[in-house]
């Protein structure tokens, strides 16, 4: 308390200012953070500076200097001499306070203009004439008995295909006496993509009779998450699935810690899709001669074919039986389950496999008479801005559209602007007709509609931001109001991976995304023949679409309909395909 009579000095607003900038502020969340928001419904709506922000400009306004440079008891108020001046000119001061406070509230409702004109596009149609039929049939449906056969396989055949990948044969090699060295691997990309890059490395590692260390996960300022293998993985049970493979450390030795191995020649990029006799004649040596190596991405770099039978086990192995999610993962997935589908029966293997004892029970009887749905689809729809900018496709949205998508293409392609500059570029309309553009989340819901789904039909929405928000999901939600997403239900961080697999069905708009090839080779793995994939064919689709002008309902939905039916059919892996897309193959399933 100052002296009696003296000026009372404000009370600091802040103690310390530095902590507005301070590292835990800015931290990146771990999988701890991820697992309190799915509990604590204020975590990830917290805007960072929220209230503080304003605390932080009234504080740089303290600790003003007099002439003689030092500051007064009381910040922020002048002394001496400075008192009478400060009286003659007080109306002048407040007036540019003011005027400065206008122009500060005036720029700010500009920014907010700008904002809202950016985010609030109209509504972009492509097919209105197509919505208004669908609207019309779907309507006519909404009372009648669901007789769709979309929800459940066609084919008998594949419950004939029941997984073995973790069988014992007495053909298989085990591990050899004495390892030739180790292998490291730092994977890249996305969860799906470092996926695919361990169980690579598993079976680089058997071809080398290698010893491998537990692999790294790079980070990436795409994806901009931090985890590592034993924050989605549990460590010890792959460790003990894979046992008798080969030999797993989760860390390299103490004496080989020290080495340089960049300097060495041992830090390796090796070509995409490579064969086993590329790892044998150029890596191999490098292995043997410095008893480490190093490789650096690998999600696509061991190809499909060939190789040898037991290696393909292997790689089937660890992916459908090795890769289990820590026991903090399975049980926000397992809750992310529950909050999607209010009565559920008993747990399918598949629910076993990817939720451990986490899988949702049997739904008890009261709960029988009211209860919310009790099946799902999930749709895995591919239209975020990178992959529509890719594309080169033009969807409908005019010259706006066309000049934000040149602009990030130059920031986030400039090798594909590069060779654009250099070639004839194919026309938009040609790409559609040859099926390379993504569909539109309008195209998606025409494509369900079609196929007899339900307005009332329950939807997870899996994958990114959609490009244009609501403007291009206004046509989907029109006739499909029941849309969720993991962020409506949880957290940005929870697995679209256990949402799209342990769906009722499974439809996806792009087949080449490793999210829906992963997902649906887990489904046919351990789907039992009751885990039905709705797969696109887009060039095909785009035929059909291109009629939308004069095409009738009932012709769209018999075209649409045969389309993904002829996807569904039971098929072996075919050569060059991905066995964790294709499983059904001796390597990994076996016929009953």
């Amino acid at each position: 308390m100052g002296k009696q009579g003296s000026p009372r000095c404000a009370r600091p607003i802040l103690q310390n200012t530095n902590s507005l900038f301070s590292t835990k502020d800015y931290h990146i969340r771990s999988s701890s953070d991820f697992l309190r928001a799915s509990t604590d419904p204020s975590i990830g709506r917290r805007i960072l500076g929220g209230d503080n922000y304003w605390n932080s400009k009234v504080v740089l306004l303290h600790g003003l200097k007099d002439n003689s440079g030092k500051f007064t008891p009381c910040k922020g108020v002048y002394v001496g001499k400075k008192h009478t001046w400060l009286r003659r000119n007080v109306k002048p001061i407040a007036f540019m306070l003011v005027l400065m406070a206008f122009l500060f509230l005036l720029d700010s409702l500009m920014d907010d203009n700008v904002v809202s004109i950016h985010e609030e596009r109209p509504t972009v149609q492509m097919y209105g004439r197509l919505l208004k039929l669908a609207s019309m049939v779907l309507a006519e449906k909404e009372f009648k008995q669901d007789s769709l056969n979309f929800w459940n396989e066609p084919y008998h055949q594949a419950s004939k295909w029941k997984p073995c990948a973790d069988k014992k044969y007495r053909t298989t090699p085990g591990k050899p006496d004495k390892s030739n060295g180790y292998i490291m691997v730092s994977a890249n990309g996305s969860l799906n993509q470092q996926r695919v890059a361990i169980c690579n490395a598993v079976a680089v590692a058997s071809l080398l009779n290698a010893t491998l260390v537990l692999p790294k996960f790079l980070y990436s300022n795409v994806w901009m998450d931090p985890s590592q293998f034993g924050d989605i993985y549990q460590e010890d049970y792959f460790l003990r699935i894979l046992k008798d493979d080969i030999d797993i450390v989760k860390e390299l030795p103490p004496h080989l810690k020290p080495l340089d191995i960049e300097a060495m020649g041992t830090l390796i990029y090796i070509v995409k899709e490579a064969k086993p006799d590329d790892y044998i004649t150029s890596v191999l040596p490098l292995l043997q001669q410095n008893r480490v190596v190093h490789f650096l991405g690998f999600s696509n770099r061991l190809g499909f074919d060939p190789l040898l039978p037991h290696l393909q086990r292997l790689r089937c192995k660890c992916n459908f039986h090795a890769l289990k999610f820590v026991l903090k993962i399975q049980k926000v997935g397992s809750l992310l389950i529950k909050r999607i589908k209010k009565y559920y029966a008993a747990p399918r293997q598949l629910d076993k496999q990817l939720l451990g004892d986490f899988a949702p029970g049997i739904s008890p009887k009261q709960h029988n008479v009211a209860r919310g749905p009790s099946r799902y689809l999930a749709l895995h729809l591919r239209f975020e801005e990178d992959m529509v900018a890719y594309s080169l496709c033009d969807f409908g949205a005019g010259d706006y559209e066309k000049k934000e998508l040149e602009a990030y293409r130059e920031v986030h392609f400039p090798l594909l602007m590069e060779r654009l500059k250099n070639s004839k570029p194919v026309s938009p309309v040609e790409l559609r007709k040859l099926g390379r553009c993504p569909l539109t989340p309008e195209e998606a819901a025409l494509v369900l509609a079609a196929l007899g789904f339900k307005p009332e039909t329950y939807i997870y929405l899996a994958g990114s931001h959609i490009y244009g928000g609501s403007s291009r999901m206004q046509p989907f939600t029109s006739l499909y109001p029941n849309l969720v997403t993991k962020e409506t239900l949880l957290t940005s961080t929870a697995l679209d991976f256990i949402a799209c697999a342990t769906s009722d069905v499974f439809a996806m708009t792009d087949s080449g995304s490793q999210l829906s090839s992963l997902v649906s080779g887990f489904r046919t793995y351990y789907g039992d023949g009751h885990a039905p994939t709705l797969r696109p064919n887009k060039k095909r689709l785009a035929a059909i679409l291109s009629e939308n002008r004069t095409i009738g309902w009932n012709t769209f939905e018999d075209r649409v309909r045969k389309v993904i039916e002829e996807g569904q059919r039971v098929q072996l892996r075919g050569s060059g395909r991905s066995i964790y897309r294709q499983p059904r193959c001796p390597e990994c399933m076996c016929r009953s």
